[in-house]
């Protein structure tokens, strides 16, 4: 190993070193362990740590490989849990006071391949409350910081997760996306996340309750991980139908893409501006690409305003609708309520039964025509979000400052809308010494069309973390 630490493994590697009798599952653990200890102090990511648990499934791994007994893909790599991913070893809080004890009866569906796989869970991953907000905060757990720049927000809603894996506390985290909220934080921390299709991995929850169909459309669970190989050996594990989620589906999981190698790309999404160090991610992506054999068109696809638009009235008027009697079942925290507000005062909400009916049937001619772009253009690679992580505490300082991330997140929520797949991936560092990324969209169930092209960015730039925790915010 030349002494190389543990934590600074990636899952594969993890795997591969356990399998061949290199490193037993109890010193894997232990490593990453020692990892949370050092820095989770500093940044908050991870909520619970599960040192007794995590040790003792250690222990029986290491039994049972010494006894010749064939184990999973993922054997002895430790994973983080968001909060509202169902995991029986602790609560499901969703960052709610209320739900500090609702520990879940069963395992989610993804939690349990992974397990099945012989993954340990090593820690619950933070967020905001209901996973509301675009930072990761909350009254239960407090606030997860920027690793590279402590003034500056986590990203949210898998904050905690996307954290955990840049400052090497697990190699793989488990988080969803209802609005970029795996996407986000991975640009953020300078990680990768999948955002898979809608439907190809099954809810976070065996809970028996109705849910408002944004969530059951736009939101979906995915893979945080420090390379595009562990995302997708994480998603060849996770997807699929389970005889439980109505809307989960199955269909193969090609191991490579051998399609048209065609690109458009996004440079500023809709004229509305982007910070020259964003402009200057996306364009050395394109050049990765191109070199790796991409045809590149500048093209941006079509009603991208109106499916932006479109989630913010939906998934606004929704929530709005919860707030109501019989809607959430406990108040949200003072940051959450405030950002609520400030962002439904500045969204026209869908008032009558006609427009809310109109824009769900709105969704198909608009993912329609992306459909028809996606099959001369497989691949659309653009911002994350048009401008670096904002200062902590902007998306609390009144009603313009929602409308200006919405602006911000244009690209990342259109993806929401239409259920489509996508990665995101870092591409160095800017003059700062913080992350930049793009994204990398493909049609919808072609999950590793978006994987592959990302796979080639990735082969350009490589990994960005772990990252030093105590030189980046221990002095704040």
């Amino acid at each position: 190993m030349n002494e190389r630490p543990l934590w600074r493994c990636d899952a594969r590697e993890l795997a591969r070193l356990f399998h061949s009798g290199e490193v037993t599952a109890a010193r894997i653990i232990d490593a990453h362990l020692a990892r949370i200890a050092e820095v989770n102090p500093a940044v908050g990511a991870a909520t619970i740590v599960f040192d007794e648990r995590a040790r003792a499934v250690a222990a029986e791994l290491d039994r049972r490989r010494a006894e010749g007994e064939e184990l999973g893909a993922l054997a002895a790599v430790p994973f983080t849990v968001k909060e509202n991913i169902d995991l029986t070893w602790s609560a499901s809080t969703h960052g709610w006071t209320f739900l500090a004890e609702a520990v879940p009866p069963v395992d989610a569906t993804m939690v349990r391949r992974l397990l099945d796989a012989d993954a340990i869970p090593i820690a619950r991953g933070n967020m905001p409350d209901f996973g509301l907000r675009w930072d990761t905060d909350n009254d239960l757990f407090g606030r997860t910081r920027n690793p590279w720049d402590a003034d500056r927000v986590a990203g949210g809603s898998s904050g905690g997760d996307a954290v955990a894996v840049a400052t090497g506390m697990a190699p793989l985290g488990l988080g969803n996306d209802y609005g970029g909220s795996l996407r986000l934080p991975a640009y953020a921390a300078g990680v990768c996340a999948l955002r898979p299709s809608a439907g190809r991995i099954p809810a976070p929850t065996a809970a028996d309750e109705p849910v408002s169909l944004t969530l059951a459309h736009f939101a979906v669970n995915g893979p945080i991980a420090r390379s595009v190989d562990d995302l997708d050996l994480a998603f060849s594990l996770m997807h699929g139908a389970d005889g439980r989620d109505p809307l989960a589906i199955t269909i193969p999981h090609p191991t490579s893409y051998d399609g048209p190698r065609r690109a458009a790309v996004v440079r500023d999404p809709l004229g509305w501006g982007v910070d020259p160090e964003v402009s200057a991610a996306v364009d050395r992506a394109a050049e990765a690409l191109a070199d790796a054999g991409w045809e590149l068109v500048d093209a941006e696809p079509p009603l991208l305003e109106e499916a932006a638009t479109s989630w913010r009235q939906l998934s606004s008027t929704e929530m709005v609708g919860a707030f109501r009697p019989g809607g959430l079942p406990a108040p949200l925290s003072e940051g959450s309520t405030r950002y609520f507000l400030d962002n439904a005062s500045e969204t026209h909400l869908l008032e009558t039964v006609e427009e809310y009916a109109g824009a769900w049937a709105r969704r198909v001619q608009v993912a329609a025509a992306w459909e028809a772009f996606q099959v001369e253009y497989p691949i659309v690679l653009g911002p994350v979000s048009a401008r670096r992580m904002p200062r902590v505490g902007f998306d609390l300082s009144g009603p313009a400052a929602t409308t200006q991330l919405w602006r911000d997140h244009r690209l990342l929520v259109a993806v929401n809308f239409l259920g489509l797949p996508s990665v995101a991936v870092p591409t160095g560092l800017d003059d700062d010494g913080l992350p930049t990324g793009v994204q990398l969209i493909a049609g919808r169930n072609r999950d590793h069309v978006a994987l592959a092209a990302a796979r080639d960015v990735e082969a350009r730039f490589g990994a960005l973390t772990p990252v030093d925790v105590h030189e980046r915010v221990a002095a704040d």
